[in-house]
């Protein structure tokens, strides 16, 4: 059987993880998207850490956004674009992975 994204999503490893779960299977984002749907308060430095440590490549959207007080704000969409989703499944599993790997050594 396969696991859901949904329950990949609150079982990722990491913020990188998650961050990537999300992209590939739930689609763009912006940070204030990122801080309440699941906890990513600057995908600003997570998305570079994925284009550089992984090879992806997304796109970056220029956006106005109401902030906490409900005033326009300059931000950014992020987008894993479709090319790059074998790449990130790669990479999900790869991260996956090593989170079994540590628990079976722990165990």
């Amino acid at each position: 059987t396969t696991t859901s994204p949904a329950a990949l999503l609150k079982t990722a490893p990491t913020k990188i993880a998650r961050t990537l779960m999300y992209f590939r299977h739930y689609g763009s984002l912006n940070r204030f998207e990122a801080s309440k749907w699941f906890g990513d308060t600057c995908p600003n430095s997570t998305t570079p850490v994925l284009e550089n440590s992984y090879g992806l490549t997304f796109e970056h959207i220029p956006e106005k956004s109401p902030n906490n007080w409900g005033a326009p704000c300059d931000c950014t969409r992020y987008r894993l674009l479709e090319s790059s989703y074998a790449q990130a499944d790669k990479v999900l599993a790869l991260m996956f992975n090593r989170t079994v790997k540590r628990q079976k050594v722990a165990a």
